[in-house]
């Protein structure tokens, strides 16, 4: 089991800790929904709401009925509610909200894993990305930022926070 931070007959919410895949897949056999449902045969239902990647830590939905699962689901398509993610990152960011507004382009490799990378506005693969920084306050050598997204792509905030700090030029 993880930490549950809440639970009622609807709804699971749990602290996934960074380094744990939310399903199995791409090399993973077992992630927090499998290990749920073994952790948990009694229940006759239990879904992933959204997914967290590997490497991020944070509040885990998941649904115990398919009406909660697909309201909550709803909910996020409509940005009725939404997510905020913190990221402690290296250096001092401008206290002004910075909008990143650069495609991505998701391809596979040899052995199924994807790689996400900024594209120009141009290139035809490239999906709009928006992504809102905020600073939230500078800690030592570090900024403590708040984000939010308009889009849902692929390892987005991963890859925009790279892309902000060392943009590329060209394809």
């Amino acid at each position: 089991e993880f930490p549950i931070l809440f639970e009622d007959e609807h709804l699971l919410a749990i602290a996934k800790p960074a380094g744990v895949a939310v399903h199995g897949g791409s090399g993973v056999s077992f992630g927090v929904i499998e290990q749920l449902r073994q952790a948990r045969p009694a229940a006759k239902f239990l879904e992933l709401v959204h997914r967290l990647d590997k490497e991020t830590s944070g509040v885990l939905l998941l649904a115990k009925k398919r009406s909660a699962l697909t309201a909550v689901q709803d909910q996020f398509r409509a940005r009725d509610t939404g997510k905020i993610y913190l990221a402690l990152v290296p250096g001092t960011w401008p206290a002004k909200l910075k909008v990143i507004d650069e495609p991505l382009h998701k391809t596979l490799d040899d052995r199924g894993e994807r790689h996400v990378r900024v594209v120009s506005p141009a290139n035809e693969d490239g999906r709009r990305s928006i992504t809102l920084i905020r600073s939230v306050r500078a800690v030592g050598a570090y900024s403590l930022l708040e984000i939010s997204l308009k889009t849902g792509r692929t390892h987005q905030i991963r890859v925009h926070l790279a892309h902000a700090r060392h943009p590329i030029v060209g394809d």
